[in-house]
C-alpha cells in the first residue's frame, strides 16, 4: 500500500477551502498511485480557530464528510483528515477516515494537550479504532496522544500494522525533538509503521513545525517533510519487508 502524507497550512476557520486544498492533494497524491492520503489534526478547520470552534463543528456524518467521501471516491484513494466533530453533547477533536466507498471511521483525541484544547473540546475516553484498507490494518492517533507509550503500544497488540496521527505540532525544540526522535522510537518499539503528518507555517495563535514523518518499522525513515512550506510525502507501507526487524526485536511477544 502507498500512503500520502499532506503537510498543510489550513485556511482558519474557512471549512470550504481547507476542502479544496485537501482535494487539490488527493489529486497529486492519485496520480502517484497514492491508496491513503493523511491530512493534519484539525484540518478542515484549522488548529487555531479558538472561539470559531463551536460555530464550524459539524457532525461525524454530515454535509461535511460527506464532501470528504466524495472527494476520496472523485480520486480512487482514502483520505484521513482532522475535524471540530459535534456531537449532541459536546464538540470533540476528531479524525475522520474514509475510503471514498462506504467504510468510515472516526477516532477521537483522548489526550488533550494543555489548556487551550481542554477549552474548546472534550477529552474522549482511551479507545482504539481500526479500519483496513489494501490488506493493511490502520490504528488511529491524533498528536498529543502518539507521545504517550501506551497509546501506541495498545494499537501495536491490536494487530495495527499502521498508526496514522495527524498532528499540529508547534515550534520548538520539543517539538523537533518529538518529530525528530520520539516517531521512529515509537515505530521502532512497536515494530510498526507511523505516519506523522503536521500542519506547516502559523496562523493567528500558533507556529507550527511543518517536519512530516513516516517511519517504518525498523526505525528509519521513509519519507520526511522539511520544516518550512507544504509538502506531500509519500512512501510504502509494506509490512512483509519488515518480517526480520520483527523477529529480531520480539517486544510485543517478550511483554510482561
Amino acid at each position: 500500500m502507498k500512503i500520502a502524507g499532506y503537510q498543510m497550512q489550513p485556511v482558519v476557520g474557512d471549512i470550504e477551502a481547507n476542502l479544496s486544498k485537501i482535494e487539490t492533494a488527493a489529486e497529486k497524491a492519485a496520480a502517484q498511485g497514492v491508496d491513503l492520503l493523511i491530512a493534519p489534526e484539525l484540518a478542515l478547520t484549522g488548529y487555531g480557530a479558538a472561539e470559531r470552534f463551536p460555530g464550524l463543528a459539524t457532525p461525524a456524518h454530515g454535509p461535511v464528510t460527506d464532501r470528504l467521501s466524495e472527494i476520496a471516491a472523485r480520486h480512487g484513494l482514502a483520505i484521513v483528515a482532522g475535524f471540530a466533530e459535534q456531537t449532541h453533547e459536546a464538540v470533540f477533536n476528531s479524525a475522520f477516515f474514509t475510503d471514498g466507498k462506504g467504510q468510515t471511521a472516526v477516532y477521537r483525541k483522548c489526550n488533550l494537550y494543555g489548556p487551550y484544547e481542554r477549552q474548546w473540546f472534550r477529552q474522549e475516553d482511551r479507545r482504539q479504532v481500526f479500519v483496513t484498507l489494501s490488506g493493511v490494518r490502520i490504528g488511529f492517533l491524533i498528536c498529543y496522544d502518539v507521545e504517550f507509550p501506551e497509546n501506541v503500544r495498545q494499537l501495536a497488540k491490536g494487530g495495527a500494522d499502521l498508526v496514522v496521527v495527524p498532528t499540529a505540532l508547534p515550534t520548538g525544540w520539543s517539538g523537533e525533538f518529538i518529530a525528530e526522535h520520539m516517531i521512529r522510537v515509537r515505530a521502532f518499539e512497536n515494530q510498526v509503521f507511523v505516519a506523522y503528518i503536521n500542519h506547516c507555517g502559523s496562523d493567528e495563535l500558533f507556529a507550527y513545525a511543518g517536519l512530516s514523518r513516516i517511519a517504518a518499522p525498523d526505525g528509519k525513515l521513509l519519507s520526511e517533510a522539511p520544516a518550512a512550506g507544504e509538502a506531500l510525502i509519500v512512501a510504502d507501507i509494506e509490512p512483509a519487508a519488515y518480517t526480520g526487524s520483527r523477529a529480531e526485536n520480539t517486544y510485543l511477544a517478550d511483554l510482561a
